[in-house]
């Protein structure tokens, strides 16, 4: 398991670039306001109350985050499980993003927790709850996210081993032996703790039906949530793919970017079919021309984030360009997955006794922005480190 069939390989490019410079002027801002809220609490800097306690932190940096990590054990099932190595080349950089993707979730979450400091109860037997679909987010990430951990250790160890002293070099040839004829276990269970959790974030507002629009309510929320995930995993690896070639100046396979491009509207098909087929046995349609501003970005939603894509990789022509790839897969991940939980959280939520209208607060806002600059940071230090990128073939020629 240490060595994948592409070579890989740390990259040569310098860190500390202009681009470098401004996303950690950004991640500087925002984990400023993210000290304030530590030390004066939630209301000095966001919008959150009683009556609106989920917001762009729980939207964004949770509910969206999980889904966009998705593409770590949507890759591990194609390539590992269903045994497709054509697609090995997208497998380290997929798992790499999945696993800094919860560990920037896991963050986000403190923000947003009234008792912040608390945030290890889970782990203690004695304090389960059974009947909390949060406990099972909680216990599930927590999991997940150790899963995530122990299946980088192989590169890790392909890494440093024969370039550390001889007590650390056996240690990781040890390991790395030892996770070669296991890492089996690791992989399906991170696949089943993905589905778990996955759902389980769309139960969160199950509870809710007297506060929700009717165009999101629905009991099957939890399956659209786990399918919509499933959908978003390839085109989160096209566009990391994408994104990191431009980055590095990698040259992009075409072929392989192309087949797995050809994945997308399968899984995003079945989606949309499954959103479809739920407003209709629910009689729901009518409320999409009622005029609302929630109508509005359910359409925007359905059309630009779902039927668009489609269209679009069903082209040959644009599966044969990396930008236009690109492009459609941006148009899912935003629009797609990003605005449905945007839509889940914040627009369908409508208490029925609200004061005002909810909207994240500047602090929220930069904190937001904060995160995602640190989570590419980090992404680009790992890359720069570890082997996880494709090598150049003009290098191992």
């Amino acid at each position: 398991m240490s060595h994948s069939l592409e070579l890989s390989a740390p990259i040569e490019n310098k860190y500390l670039t202009t681009g470098v410079k401004i996303l950690i002027a950004i991640f500087g801002v925002g984990m400023a306001f993210g000290l304030y809220r530590f030390l004066f609490g939630l209301g000095s800097v966001t919008h959150l109350n009683h009556q609106y306690p989920l917001g762009l932190w729980i939207g964004v940096d949770v509910a969206s985050g999980v889904a966009l990590a998705a593409g770590g054990f949507t890759s591990a099932a194609l390539i590992h499980i269903f045994y497709k190595e054509d697609y090995h080349i997208f497998g380290r950089p997929a798992h790499l993003t999945a696993m800094l993707g919860y560990t920037f979730v896991v963050i986000g979450l403190l923000f947003d927790l009234g008792r912040w400091y608390n945030v290890w109860h889970p782990a203690i037997p004695t304090m389960w709850q059974g009947n909390s679909v949060l406990f099972e987010v909680g216990i599930c990430v927590m999991i997940y996210l150790t899963v995530l951990y122990i299946e980088f250790l192989p590169i890790v160890a392909e890494r440093f081993i024969g370039h550390s002293p001889k007590w650390i070099d056996g240690i990781l040839r040890f390991l790395d032996r030892i996770l070669g004829k296991i890492m089996w276990v690791f992989i399906i269970l991170g696949v089943v703790l993905s589905c778990l959790h996955q759902s389980s974030l769309g139960n969160l507002l199950v509870i809710a039906p007297y506060k929700m629009h009717p165009l999101w309510y629905t009991p099957v929320l939890p399956m659209l949530f786990l399918m919509s995930a499933i959908a978003v995993g390839f085109p989160m690896v096209l566009f990391e793919y994408y994104l990191a070639a431009k980055s590095f100046n990698h040259p992009i396979d075409m072929q392989k970017m192309g087949k797995l491009a050809r994945l997308v509207p399968v899984f995003v098909g079945l989606y949309f079919l499954m959103k479809i087929g739920d407003l209709t046995i629910r009689g729901a349609w009518g409320n999409l021309f009622d005029g609302s501003y929630q109508s509005i970005w359910f359409a925007v939603e359905l059309i630009i984030g779902i039927i668009l894509p489609i269209v679009l990789l069903l082209n040959q022509k644009v599966r044969n360009n990396p930008t236009l790839i690109f492009i459609a897969s941006t148009l899912y991940i935003i629009f797609g997955v990003l605005l449905n939980r945007i839509n889940v959280f914040l627009i369908a939520y409508r208490p029925p006794y609200k004061t005002h209208i909810y909207f994240p607060s500047i602090g929220e806002i930069l904190v937001t922005c904060g995160l995602i600059a640190g989570l590419i940071l980090v992404y680009r230090a790992f890359v720069t480190i570890f082997p996880v990128l494709p090598a150049h073939k003009n290098e191992h020629a």
